[in-house]
């Protein structure tokens, strides 16, 4: 992550991370906000509002087989027209599963790097020697329910070819995708109606604004997309990659950003499209990014926004390396100093069981709805690495701890949570064109 990089004497990370911050400049929305406390109880995981982290009520996560209920919520995800900036319901991303939470210990298959990890053994799918016959007929269930998932697979449009040809073609535009890149249509950006709506800008902001357009093309890394708008220079949107080692692993994070006219004066503005999920301290379901480098948070020196040095390139890094990180649980205020050693550690890895459960929803609402100008990047991400997070997820079944391939005490409920994902995450990456992710279907044993 390069969080101590100097690019280009002002984009280098800095700044820190914590909760909430009484301020006038709140960089999270176009309306006024109701926010959470940064103050989380001891024994949460996540704040006490986000009932998704509590895996002890079942229902959100493991769904019975009942086809008219999966249908009926696929029809309201796909009918609705949300307004700029209002996020779907979490409960659209649940799917009815066809099987229970337990595993089909069939056969284990070496799988490549999926998170930054050595490759581990992973369960296989399918129906095998000592498969019970109800866990047949569950697999069986599961790969029928993918087979339908797959005549919903996206069909590139004016294209007359074999589907082996528009399978080429969609990984081919993913392949080629810009990291940075010019566009026209904002109109579903979250800020369109701020900033120089209908005004000429000017000619110095104009410049600056320029400046850091010709920062972030010449150095922006991997695993940040960009996308700026020729006629609203005043906004931008970016994907974040999560980082390999920690909870957000190959996820896809959105974030909207207005330059102020006020800029560099002031800082930018960034909200997050959370989906209705706070998977971390920093990063608020109201769209709320919290990060002293852009004062809404407190900080020191040149941790806070710097008018003559600081960069959208560094906004984006710091993001990425000090919010999106591998211990996310200690970001939020008083956490590092109050729980230290094996306490400490015990509720960091109870929150990143929390938090990539969070995570995998985040990744099938961003499925369902891609960002506008990122659809390419969006559906040649997931289907590289549709089987690199199923094998992941089959290595947390099997014990191992979030991010890492080390055999671990990961906690009975997050085992049940991630089996009860399984096959909504098969069924969504088969829709979106991944092959042959049937194998990981999780089969009952009743």
């Amino acid at each position: 992550d390069a969080i101590t990089k100097d690019l280009g004497n002002s984009s280098s990370v800095a700044g820190s991370t914590s909760g909430s911050i009484n301020s006038d400049k709140i960089n999270a929305s176009n309306s006024d906000l109701s926010y959470h406390d940064g103050d989380n109880d001891d024994d949460d995981h996540v704040d006490d509002g986000d009932d998704l982290s509590d895996y002890g009520d079942d229902d959100d996560y493991i769904f019975e087989n009942d086809d008219d209920d999966y249908l009926n919520m696929q029809a309201q995800f796909d009918n609705v027209d949300l307004p700029p900036g209002v996020e779907a319901s979490v409960s659209w991303l649940k799917e009815p599963m066809p099987c229970e939470n337990v595993p089909t210990a069939t056969s284990t298959s070496a799988q490549p790097d999926a998170v930054g990890l050595p490759a581990v053994a992973v369960v296989g799918g399918g129906a095998g020697a000592g498969t019970s016959a109800s866990e047949v007929a569950c697999v069986a269930s599961c790969k029928m329910d993918v087979a339908s998932s797959s005549s919903n697979a996206p069909v590139e449009s004016g294209s007359d070819g074999t589907e082996e040809d528009k399978e080429l073609e969609v990984m081919r535009r993913f392949q080629e995708f810009k990291k940075f890149d010019t566009v026209d249509d904002f109109s579903d950006h979250h800020y369109n109606r701020m900033g120089f709506e209908g005004q000429q800008p000017p000619r110095n902001w104009t410049k600056k604004i320029q400046d850091e357009w010709k920062i972030l093309e010449k150095n922006l890394p991997d695993t940040i997309y960009v996308r700026v708008y020729e006629s609203r220079m005043d906004l931008l949107r970016a994907v974040i990659v999560g980082p390999a080692g920690t909870p957000y692993h190959d996820g896809l994070f959105v974030f909207d950003v207005l330059f102020p006219p006020t800029y560099p004066d002031s800082p930018p503005m960034v909200y997050y499209y959370s989906g209705g999920l706070r998977l971390n301290p920093n990063l608020y379901d109201c769209g709320k990014v919290c990060l002293s480098l852009l004062n809404t948070w407190t900080g020191h020196g040149c941790e806070k926004w710097m008018p003559k040095s600081s960069t959208m390139l560094q906004v984006l890094v710091s993001i990425q390396a000090l919010i999106l990180n591998a211990k996310p649980f200690f970001n939020e205020p008083g956490h590092e100093s109050n729980y230290t050693g094996d306490v400490g550690d015990k509720k960091s890895k109870a929150y990143n069981e929390d938090v990539f459960i969070l995570s995998l929803k985040t990744m099938m609402y961003t499925l369902r709805r891609p960002p506008k100008h990122f659809e390419d990047l969006v559906a040649g991400h997931f289907r590289s690495r549709a089987h690199d997070i199923l094998s992941a997820c089959k290595a947390y079944i099997g014990g191992a701890e979030v991010g890492s391939a080390a055999r671990g005490s990961s906690s009975g409920e997050f085992k049940a949570a991630v089996g009860g994902m399984m096959n909504a995450l098969v069924s969504n990456f088969t829709r979106n064109g991944a092959k042959n992710c049937e194998q990981f279907c999780i089969a009952s044993d009743s």
